[in-house]
């Protein structure tokens, strides 16, 4: 059982910046795709960015590329979301998610594992 640990939200001004932070309890991420998925109040979680550990290719959500930027530390077996630019409709709880295997986690039905979930505010 993989535990995903979620830090680094919180409430930020339009043109901000915040790295949110993943962390796999008691397992390393080799072997695994992490990345991280948002759901703003009243709808469907969505696809953020993910990162194959073994290779360390990123993908993103079309939209997100540019301000957002996901990578990894293999030392601190830790995975990051530097967001920049930040507006208000990247308001969202943004959860951690990891699927075994350096296979595609563009897709909620995808993921092995969750996270709890870190909440970010953007206000205008």
């Amino acid at each position: 059982q993989v535990q995903l640990v979620e830090s680094g939200g919180g409430l930020v001004q339009a043109g901000g910046s915040l790295r949110l932070s993943c962390t796999a309890s008691g397992r390393s991420f080799s072997n695994y795709a992490v990345g991280w998925f948002r759901q703003a109040p009243g709808k469907e979680r969505t696809f953020v960015a993910y990162i194959t550990w073994s290779t360390g290719s990123t993908y993103y959500a079309g939209s997100l590329k540019g301000r957002f930027t996901i990578s990894k530390d293999n030392a601190k077996n830790t995975v990051y979301l530097q967001m920049n630019s930040l507006k208000p409709e990247d308001t969202a709880v943004y959860y951690c998610a990891a699927r075994f295997g350096s296979y595609d986690l563009s897709e909620v039905g995808r993921a092995n594992y969750w996270g709890q979930g870190t909440q970010v505010t953007v206000s205008s």
